[in-house]
């Protein structure tokens, strides 16, 4: 935990573990033919999903104010809805910039800082504790199901140097997490799960907000919101709904490319001699969106942000991409790469959500899927490579909670699970099969969570199979927490 593991290189099993997908070589015939189907349900129309409820809603309304020295002033109103069964005798947010504070992680050199000024629950001051990334604030009343509830807080804080993805970057300020975000709340508790600095441990629903920012002059703001111009106004109001979460960058100096099309792509990198470059990746991600769009379902926003600095993210309608876990300034194929795939997540993440703690291969894993089938196509193959290795080593099922896996984490969730998607195709299926699959899931299942369970339904019944069998050796369906 700090600054060294931070910076840990991840290569070896991050994104070179899509190259078990792409990488043509000998497999054994008849575990594959084991693990393949032929038969494909056409007849999709009697299916009803069964998504995971996010237990509440929220609505966002907040306040950010940044002064000459760095330090940010924030005041965030958050609207509570209970829409679980249980009476609420607390609330528990996400609070990660602590994580980076000096009490938390005191061999970072410049950590952040934070200071709660006040935390009230419909005007009325509330007890509340902070350990960690773990916000819980005591309720005086319970809140009752569909009853809601005003949770105002207000704080000061500063971003740290070399934090992880709340950080300052090359001058630049990452505002990830910035702000107390509402857990999920199933199966009688609040799904908050202890801050891992690998992996994704904090699990949000769609949610709307509202943010008025006030920034010094140098500034420009690009964000999640779509309605941004540039340069940006050094005070203004953006709304967006339906996302969930929000991030912020305030940058100084950029470089922009822009391509104006029906998806408004913007390029901001800071490089002079890297123009061609970020022209080269306003051209890729606006053939990924296309494609993406054509085969499963609109992009979910008017605008697309790349910021060509900090370490490889999603957020809804903004990626970055330089670094992969800070281990340096990736290559210019390299960011490439991770453009591309963190706007596969705009579709896996954005618009079909899942806890990424319990299920994170649902959404890697159908990141690199769908990432590795646009490579296919604009190598103008019809059919995928379906013959490819799989680690013996890798005998666990992709879908552990993400304590549970060892060093080995990555090439279960980005290695071995769209190996297996792939595998469940017949060898003498088309990409476009492939892509048909792919646009059933996105029509039952956007702005809808997933679980693992819910995903073997939907595959025995599109594939019409009648038992489990399919599943052996890579999901584990008998300890699924969101069932």
């Amino acid at each position: 935990m700090g600054a060294e593991i931070i910076k840990k290189k991840l290569w070896s099993t991050g994104l070179l573990l899509v190259c078990i997908f792409l990488v043509a070589c000998e497999f054994n015939q008849q575990e594959g033919k084991e693990a393949s189907t032929i038969a494909q349900k056409v007849n999709t129309e009697e299916f009803i999903p069964k998504a995971i409820s996010p237990g509440n809603f929220s609505e966002y309304d907040m306040a950010l104010k940044m002064d000459n020295d760095g330090k940010f002033q924030l005041e965030s109103t958050v609207v509570v809805k209970n829409l679980s069964t249980d009476d609420w005798e607390q609330l528990i947010f996400y609070f990660i910039p602590n994580m980076f504070t000096k009490a938390v992680s005191p061999e970072l050199e410049h950590p952040s800082t934070i200071a709660f000024h006040n935390i009230t629950i419909d005007g009325k001051t509330a007890a509340y504790t902070l350990e960690k990334d773990s916000l819980n604030i005591q309720l005086q009343e319970k809140l009752k199901p569909h009853q809601e509830m005003k949770v105002y807080f207000s704080y000061e804080f500063t971003l740290p140097e070399e934090g992880l993805r709340f950080t300052k970057s090359n001058g630049n300020y990452h505002l990830a997490q910035f702000y107390p975000m509402l857990a999920t709340y199933r199966n009688h508790q609040w799904n908050k799960e202890d801050y891992r600095f690998r992996g994704e441990t904090y699990h949000t629903t769609f949610s709307n907000f509202k943010l008025t920012y006030d920034i010094p002059q140098e500034y420009t703001l690009v964000s999640s919101f779509d309605q941004e111009a540039f340069p940006s106004p050094n005070k203004g109001l953006l709304e967006v709904e339906n996302v969930k979460e929000i991030f912020v960058a305030l940058v100084k100096d950029p470089i922009l490319v822009e391509k104006d099309e029906d998806i408004a792509i913007r390029v901001f990198g800071f490089e002079e001699n890297k123009k061609e470059l970020y022209q080269e990746i306003a051209d890729e991600a606006s053939a990924v969106i296309n494609y993406f769009e054509e085969i499963m379902g609109p992009y979910p926003l008017k605008q697309l942000d790349i910021i060509i600095d900090g370490m490889g993210m999603e957020y809804p309608g903004i990626v970055t991409a330089h670094t992969i876990y800070n281990s340096g300034p990736s290559s210019s194929e390299q960011i490439k790469s991770t453009v591309v795939h963190e706007i596969a997540h705009q579709w896996f993440y954005g618009v079909i959500t899942n806890d990424p703690f319990h299920h994170a291969w649902l959404d890697e894993g159908f990141t690199v899927f769908a990432t590795n089938l646009f490579n296919f196509k604009k190598l103008n193959l019809s059919k995928p490579y379906t013959i490819y290795s799989i680690d013996p080593d890798l005998v666990l099922p992709v879908n552990l909670p993400l304590d549970q896996y060892q060093s080995d984490m990555s090439a279960y969730v980005y290695g071995k699970s769209p190996a297996m998607l792939l595998n469940l195709f017949d060898d003498n299926e088309e990409i476009k099969d492939i892509e048909q699959f792919l646009q059933s899931y996105y029509q039952f299942y956007n702005y809808k969570e997933i679980d693992s369970t819910e995903f073997a339904r939907f595959t025995k019944y599109y594939f019409d199979l009648k038992d489990d069998s399919i599943f052996e050796g890579w999901l584990d369906l008998d300890n699924t927490k969101n069932e």
